[in-house]
């Protein structure tokens, strides 16, 4: 056996233990018993540092220089193995294993304190655990920056190889004044009303389930279950999603499982010959969160969808107190005071992750402490949306991210719909009559597009050239903004 096959063998091994140590994050989020979070902790430790030991293998480096003397140069495939399998190899000999299981163990606690602090709007209750999380990545930033590195790029990589804070902001700051100015405008307008009435949460999750399967999640290699904080978890043959369900809100239900089915069938699309390698996977968040958003917003809230989806409704609620398919397209897509991020507008969307994205770099930068951090949450909500945050649960104890150490994470949402608004302009531009399909509640051309332009190819390709590949131009922020200015604008009358 050569040094290539050799290597494979090996990081197919190291890839399934990943896979086992992710399925134990899925059970503490779904099932697993409240008493049994610091044994999980101790679990998730132990599994870290056979991860580490076995990603920071002296024979590793054996390998990629054996291998690379045997590959041709125009194996596209096992280049990008060996490119893949050194970039995690490097990072890891940066950090050190006790940092690894440390991160493991407290994030782990953390993640249920967080809950409970949550549940009872209690964010000192959470401040200890996040000040250890904080502390742990910043440490663990420190060393993969560098003398003379920024850390909050160090940890960015393991979200969107390629990019830098400075990139991002820039292309934020070019977002924010044409979306601001957007909200602004139909909001002026008026308020929409919602919906009437309540909603049974099993007709939500039946009628969730359906949205999947069109969408094309294959519930043979995966399962649907409920959690706080909707996520997708697993790769190849084992992709799971979560939603939740509220009886006053079922679009909460219904779009987070389209959301999730996104990210679930891209890991599902990508080609079985990767599966359990360095390629077998979506290449980062920002593209992960591409096919999520397209999937929620520029599919299943286009006009024809919605109003199909305004049928299937009816079929299950009954009466909700919505006229016909327009009314409800203006519902679904209403702008109106919020505080939630998941459950923002497309125009407002981009606001919330950027309240997040300059908090979090302040952390990490010591510029900012966990003990100032409500304050500065509930300050720049104020300026950024006109009105106070009501309680924590609705401002800086809302999301999961911070309790699980996911500092660098919430910039690529925000990337993600700057590679969605493009995906999107050329998935239109191939597939012009897209909307006939729509109005029957049949995504699958669309998705089938996306399935062989992004998700098959799993990390062969970096972030920015598979959407360059995909759409034939640059990413830019443009196709986002003119999409949203075209649909949006007619809502301010």
């Amino acid at each position: 056996m050569g040094a290539y096959a050799e290597l494979i063998a090996y990081q197919r091994e190291t890839e399934a233990l990943g896979q086992v140590a992710g399925r134990l994050s899925w059970d503490q989020e779904t099932m697993m018993p409240r008493g049994a979070a610091a044994q999980r902790a101790e679990e998730s430790a132990a599994m870290q540092g056979v991860l580490h030991a076995r990603r920071s293998d002296p024979r590793i480096a054996d390998w990629l220089a054996a291998a690379e003397a045997e590959l041709a140069q125009d194996d596209t495939v096992a280049r990008a193995q060996l490119r893949e399998i050194r970039r995690g190899y490097e990072r890891t000999l940066k950090v050190p294993a006790a940092v690894a299981m440390a991160l493991a163990r407290e994030t782990a606690l953390a993640q249920g304190i967080w809950a409970e602090a949550r549940a009872e709007e209690d964010v000192a209750r959470f401040l200890p655990a996040l000040t250890e999380v904080l502390r742990l990545r910043r440490e663990e930033g420190a060393a993969l920056a560098g003398a003379g590195g920024d850390a909050y790029d160090a940890l960015l990589q393991d979200y969107e190889p390629e990019a830098t804070a400075a990139e991002l902001a820039a292309m934020f700051g070019a977002m924010r004044p044409r979306l601001v100015a957007l909200r602004d405008k139909v909001q002026g307008a008026g308020e929409v009303p919602g919906l009437a009435g309540e909603f049974d949460p099993a007709l939500q999750l039946e009628l969730s389930r359906e949205l999947a399967l069109a969408f094309g999640y294959d519930l043979n290699r995966g399962r649907i279950d409920r959690a706080v904080h909707p996520f997708s978890s697993g790769s190849g043959a084992d992709v799971r999603i979560t939603t939740r369900t509220d009886p006053s809100d079922p679009f909460n239900c219904l779009y987070s499982t389209i959301h999730e089915v996104g990210h679930a069938c891209y890991e599902q699309a990508v080609d079985p010959d990767f599966g359990l390698s360095a390629l077998g996977r979506g290449v980062s968040m920002g593209v992960h969160e591409s096919q999520s958003r397209i999937y929620e917003n520029q599919l299943g809230r286009s006009r024809a969808f919605c109003g199909w989806l305004y049928g299937r409704m009816r079929d299950k609620f009954g009466d909700f107190g919505v006229a016909d398919e327009e009314a409800f397209f203006r519902v679904v897509n209403r702008l109106g005071r919020g505080y939630i991020r998941t459950e923002a507008d497309e125009v407002q969307y981009n606001l919330h992750v950027l309240l997040r994205f300059d908090l979090e770099r302040a952390l990490v930068a010591g510029e900012l402490l966990p003990g100032d951090l409500e304050a500065a949450w509930n300050d720049r909500f104020q300026r950024d949306f006109g009105y106070a945050v009501p309680k924590p649960s609705q401002g800086v104890l809302q999301d999961v991210h911070w309790s699980v150490g996911l500092f660098g994470y919430f910039p690529t949402y925000s990337l993600g719909n700057l590679y969605a608004g493009c995906l999107h302009a050329a998935l239109r531009r191939d597939l012009p009559d897209l909307d006939t399909d729509l109005a029957q509640g049949d995504p699958s051309r669309a998705t089938g597009w996306l399935r062989e332009k992004v998700q098959r190819h799993g990390a062969l390709y970096g972030p920015r050239e598979v959407i360059e590949r995909a759409c034939g131009a640059a990413p830019s922020e443009a196709p986002l903004l003119d999409y949203l200015e075209e649909k949006f604008t007619p809502f301010a009358g």
